[in-house]
């Protein structure tokens, strides 16, 4: 994409699956699950660049959830687990996950790289299956 920036898509629970739209393009989608949701992004991001002839890459298409919808609807992910695992405050970081308070950027770096760093353990285990 040439001399465009990077498309942010803001998620959103909604009671049928997920939403994402963009603040500075006319782009809206919908999926019941985030995959679904993403894969039409990506064609919602398309569609609208089809008439001026412009290409966009994945890694141009950028997703963001607020702390309070990201923790809503990945329940497996406990806030104070989350916490101990990255040396902060369960009680700050309840107050993130509530709304009550906004964290820094610095911090939201943290808990951002928390998560990833999470998923990169998760994803590297394999289950054993009993008999």
């Amino acid at each position: 994409m040439s001399k465009k920036k990077v498309i942010t898509m803001t998620v959103e629970k909604t009671e049928t699956g997920f939403s994402a739209f963009s603040q500075n393009y006319p782009i809206f989608t919908t999926g019941k699950s985030i995959a679904e949701l993403i894969n039409n992004s990506y064609e919602a991001t398309e569609l609208h660049f089809e008439e001026e002839s412009v290409k966009v890459e994945s890694n141009e298409i950028k997703f963001e959830i607020d702390f309070k919808q990201f923790f809503k609807f990945y329940k497996v992910l406990n806030a104070k687990f989350l916490a101990e695992k990255i040396g902060m405050n369960a009680t700050l970081l309840s107050q993130y996950v509530s709304g009550k308070k906004k964290p820094s950027a610095k911090q939201t770096e943290k808990i951002l790289s928390g998560i990833h760093k999470i998923g990169q353990e998760l994803s590297g285990i394999n289950l054993l299956q009993t008999a």
